[in-house]
């Protein structure tokens, strides 16, 4: 019989590892580790795969891993590798043909997926989670591919209490810390010998708890546990103002000096598209062997920084780059407001830190903005403060 426990429990790191053995027996456990220099998702088994005693440092064009000491396991923020690519893949296959000498066969896949627990979601990312549910499942015509791995997951949030400097989900509220949405969710406190504060939000997380036979967190251990993402917020250096953006970035004229000098420096080479949480574009691929024998049709991943993106009869309907930069942000932050009654941002800060010429998505929001509401733009610095 299922547990209704809902009481946060406390574990140390052995108790954590206890945590992953019972989540592995239910399915493929995917989890953070380092790999090629950075924290990325991938099949994990235990406590000693997660990432021992890492930070890093972030900024616009900048993402480096550093030791900070001790045996945390969740020192860092959010690293390049996103949870989108297991749940929308970057490639899916649509339909695939064999050609023989008696018949052609035409097959479809099914979509299905074994079950997936997705351990250490950040609250940015889980809030990027739900806004992909909204795109891909919530409209008339569900994402037959999104909509078979949404369904075997079972949810891990690690609430966040090492921002980079490139994060401002305090501003989108969105983090650091996630109050439904997950199944379980743990807060990392201290870092010589961490322990975790394990909360339940569904009734599949509550049984994992009550299965853990953990004792109960304390007020103290509880009030740390808050403390600790209240701390983290407060770090956060940079800030979105949201405030009347969307209609800001709506009424901006096209040709306003500000899209010209992103456009001048932005090389569209769609990082910002391929690591953000939410975007979701795709096209599709024909493929086919040397022999004629088989051939296919798969989705992959797209970007509005393309030139064949907007490739109408006519042609490219947006060719420069500042046009291509001056649509993506304006849909990410106003009209997607529009079209799924949310904004596109998250506040992670990855299209910032992963560009290669480090344009701040903060700074050119705010630049728009104030273009829009006349306050002046003369400078925008990297925290997206008007000077």
């Amino acid at each position: 019989m299922a547990s209704d426990r809902r009481e946060p429990v406390y574990l140390d790191l052995a108790g954590l590892d206890r945590l992953l053995g019972l989540l592995a027996s239910r399915g493929t456990l995917i989890g953070p580790h380092e790999r090629d220099g950075a924290i990325m998702h991938d099949p994990i088994e235990g406590v000693e795969d997660l990432p021992e005693g890492l930070g890093d440092e972030q900024g616009p064009g900048r993402y480096r891993l550093r030791r900070v000491g001790g045996r945390t396991r969740f020192g860092y923020a959010v690293g390049p590798d996103s949870w989108k690519r297991h749940l929308h893949p970057p490639r899916a296959p649509l339909w695939s043909a064999r050609r023989t000498a008696e018949a052609m066969t035409i097959e479809t896949p099914e979509h299905s997926c074994p079950p997936m627990v997705l351990f250490g979601v950040r609250p940015c990312e889980l809030a990027a989670i739900a806004v992909q549910d909204r795109v891909l499942l919530g409209g008339s015509v569900a994402d037959p591919v999104y909509r078979a791995r949404r369904s075997a997951v079972f949810v891990v949030v690690a609430q966040c209490t090492a921002p980079s400097d490139s994060c401002f989900c305090a501003s989108m509220g969105t983090g650091p810390r996630s109050a439904t949405g997950f199944d379980l969710a743990l807060t990392e406190l201290g870092t010589d010998e961490p322990g975790y504060v394990v909360e339940a939000a569904s009734p599949a997380g509550a049984e994992v708890l009550a299965a853990l036979g953990a004792r109960d967190a304390d007020a103290a251990e509880r009030a740390r546990a808050l403390a600790a993402t209240e701390e983290a917020a407060s770090r956060q250096a940079r800030s979105l103002p949201t405030d009347g953006l969307p209609e800001a970035l709506a009424a901006a004229r096209g040709d306003h000096e500000r899209w010209s000098d992103v456009g001048e420096r932005c090389l569209t080479c769609t990082n910002c598209t391929l690591v953000c949480p939410t975007c979701f574009c795709t096209t599709t691929v024909d493929v086919s062997d040397l022999g004629g024998e088989q051939a296919g049709r798969d989705r992959v991943w797209d970007s509005c920084f393309g030139l064949e993106f907007s490739h109408l009869a006519s042609g490219p309907v947006r060719t420069s780059a500042a046009a291509r930069y001056r649509h993506w942000i304006t849909h990410k932050l106003s009209t997607w407001h529009d079209q799924f009654a949310e904004s596109g941002c998250v506040g992670c800060g990855r299209c910032t830190t992963w560009c290669p010429v480090g344009i701040d998505f903060v700074a050119e929001a705010t630049a728009a903005r104030a273009a829009h509401l006349d306050v002046g733009v003369a400078h925008v610095d990297v925290r997206g403060v008007e000077r």
